[in-house]
């Protein structure tokens, strides 16, 4: 007699991983940057020279020197004419072209002594909306 043969399943494990919960704390996590990244962007970075400062050596390129006088007017030593008042507009335009040639180029803030604060922190914001990575305080010698 025959015996019919028992059919035997075999089932395999199934070892797939669930990324449910790691799909959840990524999105935590994107939330919390996008909330915190502006809050990190605000303000203007300058880098400050360092007390025993080097000078320039003659090879360098000049650097963009930005001049704010004491009645609160702009001037580029780089512009057609070093000696004409720019507005805040002209400037940044200037500034962003020179920079687009040459991004490492050094760039300097030459303030007077009698300047208001405010068109000296203004020349700096717009510089660094210019594309300006740092930008350095000009001091004379005592």
């Amino acid at each position: 007699m025959l015996r019919p043969q028992k059919q035997t399943r075999r089932h395999r494990v199934i070892a797939e991983m669930n990324v449910v919960p790691y799909v959840d704390v990524m999105l935590v996590l994107l939330v919390i940057f996008m909330v915190t990244t502006p809050l990190l962007t605000q303000g203007v970075d300058v880098a400050l020279p360092q007390a025993s400062a080097e000078m320039l050596s003659a090879d360098e390129q000049m650097p963009l020197v930005v001049s704010v006088d004491a009645d609160g007017a702009y001037y580029l030593n780089v512009a057609s004419d070093p000696q004409a008042v720019l507005t805040p507009e002209d400037l940044l335009y200037r500034i962003a072209a020179a920079l687009s040639l040459d991004p490492t180029r050094q760039v300097l803030v030459k303030g007077d002594r009698q300047a208001h604060y405010g068109q000296v922190v203004q020349a700096m914001v717009l510089l660094q909306q210019a594309g300006a990575a740092t930008v350095g305080l000009m001091t004379e010698e005592a």
